[in-house]
């Protein structure tokens, strides 16, 4: 079959784009696993794009080598990288959970797989050339690579990791992979010896990644059965973060990006800690922020104080505020409080929608996951710390999540520094919760913290005796002399993850 000239140069450029966008998608796919598996997610994407781009360089540089049978190894290209790219991300979900090695294996499908994305493009530009000028190629070529790579980009964060997935996302762009290294059988039928035979083997690889599609959801429960220790019963990627539910008997666990958000046995003595010494020692507070608790743990808690009037709770993640307002089994966790007339739930960025608000609030709770890479980290920073502040009323104070004195000292007392440069009277305290061990707090304000003479009723950890305790320090966890968090210079990443490495050895 002939195709007129117009038409081929039509599918010619379809081609560009579509593996344009199938190569930019494998290297998102491997960072953003990354990140979610290992933390830090700016050391995630540098470095494995460096090597991606550096790669690339080699494949271009090995393409002046084929000399003899372009459209047979163009076509061969596309069905490694098919199969190759199609299965990264499932290959990684099972490396990580079964073996040690995670790490060399995603670097060495981020480099296989570069290689074989600088080989197509020189070799498709050599295969048309003989049709056009030689500057219309690069011209068209490198303008249907940047659209493609323009469309992955929009297309990964909007729909493919929130619809399909990591493991379908690189199934389906796979799928595409083959579907160019088929349809340029026929582009270049004139070309391929043994055409036939190709084209089938193309649909065997094609039959293949479509039952991978089909079965993606057993291949990642297989790798997660093996990551988290009880049974999985909710698990999903959003455009943020992947987020799973457990439950072993009457144990619901949440763990965001693999990092364990509570334990239902024992989440009370920390929302309860959280929350009380500061809430309570607020003569008569009526107006409350939240700037993370997408769980409504943290909104429960302050729903006990009837004087409040309204609570407004900023998370960044949608899929997490419906999921605790929907779920049966989670609102009779957090008793309902998303629910609240008095509760107002507000999906943005807490940095930027801080700076915007010009509200005031009696009582604002910090309730971020640890700051495990950059864009948490951000979170930390006495710009963040300073901006926060200018929210609070006149005997407003403040409560921040600040991970373990314990196992992470210096990040905690870190904390703790960073709201003192940001101007504010710190309070630091800490609670032995069973499933994290010894956890921290702060309390900040522009005003002095004095102990609460009363606490709501039915509290099951936090009571006015045991106050003066928790703000008592052994040496163990005594203050560490550190640098404050900064937005230019965010130490407290850097010191997070020497903590966790130091408890690991």
């Amino acid at each position: 079959m002939r195709l007129p000239s117009t038409n081929l140069g039509i599918l010619l450029f379809i081609t560009v784009l579509l593996i344009a966008a199938c190569g930019l998608i494998y290297e998102l796919i491997a960072g953003t696993l990354a990140s979610y598996l290992l933390g830090d997610s700016v050391l995630q994407f540098s470095t494995i794009i460096g090597c991606y781009l550096f790669a690339m360089g080699i494949g271009s540089a090995l393409s002046r080598y084929i000399d003899r049978g372009l459209a047979y190894r163009f076509v061969w290209i596309e069905l490694l990288l098919g199969v190759i790219g199609g299965c990264s991300s499932a290959l990684l979900f099972l490396a990580f959970a079964y073996t040690q090695g995670f790490q060399l294996l995603m670097y060495s499908l981020v480099v296989v797989i570069g290689i074989l994305v600088g080989l197509e493009i020189p070799l498709l530009m050599r295969l048309v050339r003989g049709r056009y000028h030689f500057r219309d190629v690069v011209a068209h070529v490198l303008t249907f690579d940047y659209l493609g790579a323009l469309g992955a980009s929009l297309l990964f964060p909007i729909l493919l990791v929130p619809y399909l997935g990591l493991v379908r996302s690189a199934m389906l762009f796979g799928v595409i992979n083959v579907v160019v290294a088929l349809w340029s059988t026929f582009l270049f039928a004139n070309q391929i010896a043994a055409v036939r035979a190709l084209r089938s083997l193309c649909v065997v690889v094609l039959c293949g990644l479509a039952i991978g599609l089909v079965e993606a959801k057993r291949i990642t429960a297989a790798a997660e059965d093996n990551i988290y220790a009880d049974e999985i019963i909710f698990s999903r990627d959003t455009r943020y973060q992947h987020i799973v539910l457990t439950r072993f008997k009457d144990d619901i666990r949440l763990f965001l990006s693999s990092h364990l958000q509570f334990s239902s046995r024992d989440e009370y003595r920390y929302h309860e800690a959280l929350i009380h010494p500061g809430l309570s020692a607020i003569p008569a507070p009526r107006h409350v922020l939240v700037l993370g608790g997408g769980d409504g743990l943290a909104v429960r808690e302050i729903l006990k104080y009837p004087q409040i009037e309204s609570v407004t709770l900023v998370d960044l993640d949608p899929e997490m505020t419906k999921l605790f307002s929907t779920n049966p089994m989670l609102t009779a966790l957090n008793q309902k409080s998303f629910l609240s007339p008095k509760v107002h739930i507000i999906n943005a960025d807490a940095f930027p929608w801080v700076d915007s608000s010009t509200d005031s609030f009696d009582f604002i709770v910090i309730d971020f996951p640890d700051p495990t890479n950059y864009s948490l980290g951000k979170l930390y920073t006495t710009a963040f710390y300073k901006a926060v502040a200018r929210h609070l009323s006149t005997q407003g104070l403040m409560v921040v999540q600040s991970t373990s004195p314990m196992f992470a000292r210096d990040s905690y007392w870190c904390i703790a520094e960073t709201l003192k440069q940001a101007g504010l009277q710190t309070y630091p305290y800490h609670v032995y919760v069973p499933s994290f061990g010894e956890w921290g707090f702060v309390i900040a304000g522009h005003r002095d913290f004095q102990f609460p003479i009363s606490l709501p009723a039915g509290l099951r950890f936090v009571s006015v005796t045991g106050l003066p305790a928790m703000f008592q320090f052994p040496p163990d966890m005594s203050p560490l002399p550190m640098p404050p968090n900064r937005l230019n210079d965010q130490v407290l990443v850097r010191a997070y993850d020497q903590d966790w490495k130091d408890i690991s050895h």
